[in-house]
């Protein structure tokens, strides 16, 4: 079973560009922090967004092509599997058809109260997978 991907814009701003006059690659974490959250906070319930946050473990780029100022980037995301407080995504990053980047990253998920790492409940994994029961 697949789950939902969602489609993430990227604004380039002029203090992204680098000195070599591309996006600096450290942006690209940001980029796929900012999209993941924003998955998440898509397809969860307001509850499970309220109670919940995500702390990346593990990022793993293959840069394929360079991004620049005027550029229009989207980032699509898709939850790969669940498992305990862990969470699988994989990221691509796209000027059009053209693949920039790909990116492979797994998160951990933290009750906002105690800090703690947290599973969460199948209903909500469920959510992100195209089942809303």
């Amino acid at each position: 079973m697949s789950s939902i991907s969602h489609q993430h814009s990227i604004a380039i701003e002029p203090s992204d560009i680098d000195f070599m006059g591309h996006v600096n690659n450290a942006n690209y974490l940001t980029w796929v922090q900012d999209a993941v959250v924003a998955h998440w906070q898509k397809f969860a319930p307001s509850e499970a967004v309220a109670a919940h946050l995500w702390v990346a473990i593990k990022h793993e780029i293959t840069y394929r092509k360079p991004a620049f100022l005027e550029d229009d980037v989207i980032a699509e995301v898709l939850l790969e599997k669940v498992h305990g407080a862990r969470a699988f995504y994989s990221t691509i990053i796209r000027r059009g058809e053209e693949v920039l980047a790909e990116v492979q990253s797994s998160w951990c998920c933290i009750d906002a109260d105690t800090l703690r790492p947290t599973r969460l409940a199948k209903d909500i994994v469920a959510r992100f997978f195209g089942n809303k029961d």
